[in-house]
C-alpha cells in the first residue's frame, strides 16, 4: 500500500466526535432544499396534518416529508422504498431530515394525500423565479411527450383487440367440444372430466371478455385500461404504441425553466395550444407572450383562441392534402387576393367566391371557376383529377393563419428555438426516471408525480444559474 493515499483506521476513536454538518459543504444542493422548504407556508399551500393530533403516535412534520421527496426526485430516487433506505444510509439525507427515518408507507402516503400542496409548491417556485426576473423575454415553447403508465399494453383493450381474443377463445371452445364428443364415443371418463374443466374455464374467460366488450363500446374513445383506468394507448415513436400519458409543458426560451405543465390522457397535441398557453400566462403573470409549437399543434380555431387570449402563436402548418402524391397543384400555389376576394390559380385565372358552408362548427367559403373555363384550361390535368372543377376552401378567419405564417417567415429560427428549448427538459426528466414508468395510478396522482419531477428540474436549473449559495441568499431575501 506504499506510495498510495491511505485512509483512516476504522477502529480509531476521536476525542471530539465530528458534526454531521461538517460532511455537507456550503455549495451542496441539499442546503438549498432545506432553506426553500423551511421558507414555505405549508398550511397556506394546502398540506395535511400541519397541526398535530393530541392523541396517538406523533406524526412527521410535512416539511420533513417534503424535503425527502424533493431530495429524492433531484437525485433520481422516486420509489418510497428506496427513499426509506436513503434516510438510513445517506449522509445528506440524514442531515436534511435530522436523522428521522420514516417508513416507506408513511413516505408513500404523503405523496398520495398531498397532491394539492405539492402542486402549489411547484407554482411557488415558479413565482420565485419570476420575482428573480427569469422570464423577462416572455417567449415560451410548448410541446407534449408520452410518458409510460403503470398499465401494460396487454391490459389495454380496444374493440379490435377484444374481437381477436373472443374469436380465439370461441375457436378453443369448439375444439374442446369436438374432443369431448370423441371422448364420449370412446367412453374415456378421465378425458371427459379434464375437458369439461377446461371448457368451464374457457367459458368463464369468454364471459369476462364479453363484459369488457360492452364497457369498451360504451367508452368515449373506445378503449379501456384495466390497471390504470386513466391511461391510454398512444403512438410514441413510428408505429410503436404504449399505454401512456401525454405530458404538456411550456418552457421559457431564455433559461429553459418549465413555467407550466399539465398531464393529459389525450393522444393528440391538437387543441392543446391555447390551454397550455393560458397556464403559461398565469405562471408568468403576463398576457402578451409568444408561444412557439410544432405542426402537431396546428388547429385553426385553437390558434385563433390563442391569439384572442393575448398571445402571439407561432405554429407551422403541415401539408396533409396529398396533392404531391396525386400529382396536382398544392393549395399553397393558389394565391388569395384580399381586395377582390378571389384566388389566383397557377394558370392565372381568378377563382371567385361562390357560397359559404359550415363544417364541424367552422364557417367555410368556397371558391372555384365556372365549369367551361376550368375544362378548357391547358393545365387542368395538373390541377384536378376529378370530373368537376378544382375548389378552394377558405376559413372565415384564414387571415389570422396567414398573418401567423408571415411572422414565421420573418423568424426563420423559431423552430430551432423551439427544439432547443422544449425538448431538453423532457429528455432530462426521462433520463432521471430511467427505463421505467410513472409509479402511481390515475390522472391526479400521476399529476402529483410530474409536479415533483418539474420542481426538481427547475430547482436544479436555478442552482446551475445562481449557485447554491446565491440561490439560498435569494430565497431568504
Amino acid at each position: 500500500m506504499k506510495r498510495f493515499i491511505e485512509g483512516e483506521n476504522r477502529s480509531q476513536r476521536t476525542l471530539f466526535p465530528e458534526l454531521l454538518d461538517d460532511y455537507i459543504s456550503e455549495e451542496n444542493p441539499v442546503r438549498v432544499i432545506d432553506v426553500f422548504v423551511d421558507e414555505l407556508d405549508l398550511l397556506k399551500l394546502g398540506f395535511d396534518q400541519i397541526v398535530p393530533q393530541q392523541t396517538g403516535r406523533p406524526s412527521y412534520h410535512p416539511s420533513t416529508m417534503l424535503k425527502i421527496y424533493v431530495y429524492g426526485y433531484l437525485n433520481r430516487i422516486q420509489s418510497s422504498r428506496r427513499l426509506e433506505r436513503e434516510t438510513q444510509r445517506n449522509v445528506e439525507m440524514m442531515w436534511l431530515t435530522t436523522r428521522l427515518t420514516p417508513d416507506f408507507k408513511t413516505i408513500a402516503d404523503f405523496r398520495k394525500n398531498n397532491g394539492k400542496g405539492i402542486k402549489n409548491v411547484c407554482r411557488t417556485f415558479i413565482d420565485l423565479c419570476r420575482k428573480l426576473n427569469m422570464f423577462t423575454d416572455a417567449v415560451v415553447a410548448i410541446d407534449g411527450s408520452k410518458f409510460k403508465a403503470v398499465n401494460n399494453k396487454e391490459n389495454n383493450y380496444t374493440p379490435k383487440k377484444l374481437q381477436f381474443h373472443i374469436e380465439r377463445v370461441e375457436t378453443h371452445i369448439q375444439n374442446y367440444l369436438s374432443q369431448l364428443d370423441q371422448a364420449d364415443s370412446k367412453e374415456k371418463s378421465e378425458s371427459k372430466v379434464t375437458l369439461s374443466e377446461k371448457l368451464s374455464g374457457l367459458r368463464a374467460t369468454l364471459a369476462e371478455l364479453r363484459t369488457l366488450e360492452g364497457k369498451v363500446n360504451e367508452a368515449p374513445d373506445k378503449q379501456i385500461s384495466t390497471t390504470d383506468p386513466d391511461s391510454r394507448l398512444m403512438k410514441v415513436k413510428g408505429m410503436i404504441r404504449q399505454v401512456s400519458y401525454n405530458v404538456q409543458s411550456a418552457v421559457d426560451a431564455k433559461h429553459h425553466l418549465i413555467v407550466a405543465h399539465e398531464v393529459t390522457n389525450s393522444c393528440s397535441d391538437r387543441s392543446q395550444l391555447c390551454r397550455v398557453g393560458k397556464l403559461a400566462q398565469a405562471s408568468l403573470v403576463k398576457n402578451n407572450i409568444t408561444v412557439i409549437a410544432d405542426k402537431g399543434y396546428f388547429c385553426g380555431q385553437d390558434i385563433k383562441d390563442t391569439q384572442d387570449a393575448g398571445m402571439i402563436p407561432l405554429v407551422p402548418k403541415g401539408d396533409t392534402s396529398g396533392s404531391g402524391i396525386k400529382g396536382i397543384f398544392n393549395r399553397s400555389e393558389f394565391k388569395y387576393d384580399m381586395s377582390k376576394d378571389v384566388y389566383i390559380c397557377p394558370a392565372n385565372k381568378e377563382l371567385e367566391y361562390r357560397f359559404t358552408g359550415i363544417e364541424r362548427g367552422m364557417t367555410l367559403k368556397r371558391y372555384f371557376l365556372d365549369t367551361m373555363t376550368c375544362r378548357e384550361c391547358n393545365v387542368r390535368s395538373k390541377c384536378t383529377k376529378g370530373k368537376g372543377v378544382r375548389r378552394i376552401t377558405r376559413w372565415e378567419h384564414e387571415d389570422v393563419l396567414e398573418a401567423m405564417e408571415a411572422k414565421l417567415v420573418s423568424r426563420p429560427d423559431a423552430m430551432l428555438i423551439r427544439k432547443q428549448t422544449v425538448e431538453h427538459p423532457f429528455g432530462t426528466i426521462k433520463s432521471w426516471m430511467g427505463s421505467t414508468h410513472f409509479l402511481t395510478k390515475g390522472l391526479e396522482k400521476v399529476g402529483t408525480e410530474m409536479d415533483l419531477h418539474v420542481l426538481a428540474y427547475n430547482l436544479k436549473r436555478m442552482i446551475t444559474i445562481f449557485g447554491a449559495r446565491g440561490l439560498i441568499k435569494e430565497i431568504m431575501a
